[in-house]
């Protein structure tokens, strides 16, 4: 997409504006932008973007290059570029450079591993093996269930509810010596 000011350099600055409810693009080249005040944004605070991402992977020892640079076979990114940009280059840079990467990450988020639910139903675990499936339970456990739910009930003295626990139990003792 050509610059809508110009309209002669590629457009690499894309602006959204929401103004009483109504929203603009403007599709910008650098040029264009820098001329109507689109610079970098946080130059006004004295540093960069690539700045901050800097100063969490510069102390990194690993971080110093050795004479060869590795490079992602994905994109062909350097674990030094990643440093400058503070961008990671492709899926692949996060394999390709995982080592170097965790204790940046772990920097920033305060872990790198999820934390949260995992559905019933997921077949893959944060390790990314093979979960083994939910087991049925066994007659013996869903009758030791039941009975515990009729004990509570009849504490509770819901008696109704306990009888039909207890109809439950025989059925599934019937269903044992099957």
């Amino acid at each position: 997409m050509l610059c809508q000011n110009c309209g002669k350099y590629e457009a690499t600055t894309h602006i959204k504006r929401v103004i009483n409810g109504e929203t603009g693009e403007s599709h910008l080249c650098s040029k264009c932008a820098r001329e109507l005040g689109y610079n970098d944004f946080f130059g006004d605070f004295g540093f960069g973007i690539s700045d901050i991402f800097t100063s969490f992977f510069g102390d990194n020892p690993l971080a110093v290059s050795s004479g060869r640079t590795e490079r992602c076979s994905g994109c062909g990114c350097s674990f030094d570029d990643i440093i400058k940009t503070g961008k990671v280059g492709c899926a692949q840079c996060y394999e390709k450079f995982f080592d170097r990467l965790l204790p940046s990450v772990q920097r920033i988020h305060g872990k790198a591993g999820h934390s949260g639910k995992i559905p019933n139903m997921a077949h893959i675990t944060q390790a990314g093996t093979q979960r083994e499936a939910a087991k049925e339970p066994t007659v013996q456990e869903k009758i030791a269930a039941a009975e515990e739910k009729m004990a509570k009930a009849v504490s509770e003295q819901n008696f109704e509810l306990a009888a039909q626990l207890r109809d439950e139990i025989k059925k599934m003792k019937g269903e044992e010596t099957k």
